[in-house]
């Protein structure tokens, strides 16, 4: 059985022989600095977007086809079979929707819409008792942390998809975060109208995710402009998008809890947790925790915006070291965007300020 250990293994396999394939001017961009427990010097690990903006590290059109496969094995030592599956497609969207949108141009860059404009950084030294990796593009961003020869995190994790749906010959149609979005509107779609009312926060959706690529999530958080979400943007404070108090992060959960679902209702949010969560490999994810009633039980659903296909829309779930959001409000509710995030250790940092601490009294 797949273990955390042995993902983290695979993983620490994987990056050096990446790394043993690069020259200097390509290591300098491939690394950084290792993991701490210290926001100021750990910040660029911290740092993640979902935009097309620079993610940091080197790209894999900067790399040779050797080097761009290894790359791509650590990313899938990070996720499972189908979570990098789910990877590959929505990297390939980019040649989808740079037809879309009649092939955009931009003057800091040669070509806008790239499936290889997608950056792979290690933090620290592979197999040491800290490091980490991070691999970001256009609506993917997969972040891992191994401390003590095990995964200790792998949040925030990211997938988007525009178009969300595509056409395919034979009448077929690509929508490779359907699931996600279906599972979600048929709990909500499935409620009486008392729970419905206690489920749906605002009639209006908001424009993007809650809590954007905030580092750390927090009570109040609100989406912010594209502008922001960039790493190009200007420093300082950023105001939240006017409107959106109403689905604005609380600490106490808010939405319907999974104990006041039926069995059918249960069935189904176990379903889109896992729809969540398998993105990680087995002995990583924690699926498996909400096997548990119990568990369950503490898991909130909540909805903004209409619950008809089509029609934009929000959905977050929330509950003790989770947090799900959803949204496809964007180009006729067309581009969906999604996160996995752990509000007590996102990154580790909850883990690494253990392990400092204990390592310190050593």
């Amino acid at each position: 059985m797949t273990t955390s250990e042995t993902v983290a293994a695979a993983m620490a396999d994987a990056a050096a022989a990446w790394l043993d394939t690069l020259d200097d001017d390509r290591l300098a961009t491939a690394r950084g600095d290792g993991p701490s427990g210290d926001a100021g010097s750990d910040a660029e690990r911290r740092r993640w977007f979902y935009t097309p903006t620079d993610h940091g590290g080197l790209t894999l059109h900067a790399q040779t086809p050797v080097q761009q496969q290894r790359a791509m094995r650590l990313v899938a030592s990070g996720l499972s079979e189908a979570g990098y599956a789910t990877v590959a497609t929505v990297m390939g969207l980019e040649n989808v929707l740079d037809r879309a949108q009649d092939w955009p141009t931009r003057p800091h860059r040669e070509r806008f819409r790239d499936p290889a404009l997608y950056h792979l950084r290690i933090f620290g030294d592979p197999g040491a008792p800290t490091w980490g990796w991070r691999f970001g593009g256009h609506h993917v961003s997969v972040n891992a942390l191994v401390v003590d020869g095990r995964v200790a995190a792998a949040t925030p994790c990211f997938l988007g998809a525009n178009p969300a749906t595509t056409p395919l010959l034979g009448g077929g149609v690509a929508r490779p975060l359907g699931p996600t979005e279906d599972l979600a509107r048929e709990i909500v779609r499935g409620l009486p109208p008392e729970l419905a009312g206690v489920a749906v926060l605002s009639a209006g959706a908001p424009p993007d995710l809650v809590t954007a690529n905030r580092p750390l999530v927090a009570p109040g958080d609100r989406p912010l402009p594209t502008s922001a979400i960039r790493r190009e943007s200007p420093p300082g404070p950023v105001d939240p998008v006017d409107g959106t108090e109403a689905v604005a992060l609380t600490g106490a959960p808010r939405g319907v809890p999974a104990s006041a679902l039926d069995d059918r209702g249960r069935d189904l949010l176990r379903r889109l947790l896992s729809a969540y969560l398998d993105r990680a490999p087995a002995g990583v994810s924690p699926a498996g925790r909400y096997d548990d009633d119990a568990a369950l039980d503490e898991v909130h659903v909540a909805w903004a915006g209409s619950p008809e296909a089509g029609e934009p829309h929000y959905h977050r779930l929330q509950g003790p070291r989770l947090l799900l959001e959803w949204d496809n409000t964007q180009d006729g509710a067309d581009h969906a965007h999604s996160v996995w995030r752990d509000p007590e250790n996102d990154f580790g940092v909850d883990l690494l300020d253990d392990h400092h601490r204990a390592f310190a009294h050593r």
